[in-house]
C-alpha cells in the first residue's frame, strides 16, 4: 500500500524575489515533504526593499481556486497569509467553517515590513471577530498583533507585554498563539507561545 504525502494550501499573495507568500510557503512544503497547493489572493509586486504594488484578485476567482484544489485534494493543514480585504476573509471563514482546510494556520499579513498596508482597513475586524475564531494557531508578529487587540493597542516592547497580548488574543478564540519577536537588532529574538 502506498501512503500518499501530506496535502498543505497556502492562500497567500506572490512575492516575485521569493522570500515570503506563496513562493515561501511551497518552498517550506517542499522542504517539509508535504504536496503543496495554492490560493493565490493578490499578485504582488515587490523585492528584499519592498512592495511597490499590489494586484488583488477577485473574490469570485479565488472561489474558484478554491473549488479547483478542495474539491479534488483532501487538505491536511493549510496558511493563510497576506488576505487583503473582508470579502476575502469572509471566504476563507466560510472555507474554514467547512471543515475541509484541515489544521489552519493563520498568519496576519497586515502590513509590510516596509510599511506598506497588506489589509483594508475595513477587513480588520473581520480578521478580529470571525478569522480569529476558526483559526488553529495565529502567527502574528508585534505590529500585527497590538492591531488585532484594537486600533490603539501599543506595540509590545517588553517580553511582559508580549505575553500579555498573547494571552488576551488567545481569548479571541483561536486554539493557540505564537507571537513573533520580530526580526530582532539584537541576538536574541524572543517569540512567545500561549495555549489554553
Amino acid at each position: 500500500m502506498t501512503t500518499r504525502p501530506p496535502i498543505t494550501l497556502s492562500i497567500a499573495g506572490t512575492d516575485p524575489s521569493g522570500g515570503a507568500g506563496i513562493h515561501a510557503d511551497l518552498k517550506t512544503f517542499t522542504a517539509r515533504k508535504t504536496m503543496g497547493t495554492t490560493v493565490i489572493t493578490a499578485l504582488v509586486a515587490q523585492n528584499t526593499h519592498g512592495v511597490s504594488r499590489v494586484y488583488p484578485i477577485d473574490v469570485d476567482f479565488v472561489a474558484d481556486q478554491f473549488e479547483s484544489v478542495l474539491g479534488d485534494l483532501p487538505v491536511d493543514a493549510t496558511k493563510s497569509g497576506m488576505l487583503g480585504s473582508r470579502d476575502l476573509v469572509e471566504l476563507v471563514v466560510d472555507r474554514a467553517a467547512e471543515g475541509r482546510l484541515g489544521f489552519y494556520t493563520v498568519d496576519p499579513v497586515m502590513i509590510a515590513t516596509s510599511g506598506h498596508r497588506l489589509l483594508e482597513t475595513d477587513a480588520v475586524d473581520a480578521v478580529r471577530t470571525h478569522l480569529l475564531p476558526v483559526a488553529d494557531l495565529i502567527t502574528p508578529n508585534l505590529p500585527e498583533a497590538a492591531l488585532l487587540i484594537s486600533d490603539d493597542e501599543p506595540e509590545a516592547q517588553t517580553t511582559e507585554a508580549m505575553r500579555d497580548q498573547a494571552r488576551r488574543l488567545l481569548e479571541r478564540g483561536p486554539g493557540a498563539v505564537l507571537l513573533k519577536g520580530g526580526h530582532g537588532s539584537d541576538d536574541e529574538v524572543i517569540d512567545i507561545l500561549a495555549t489554553a
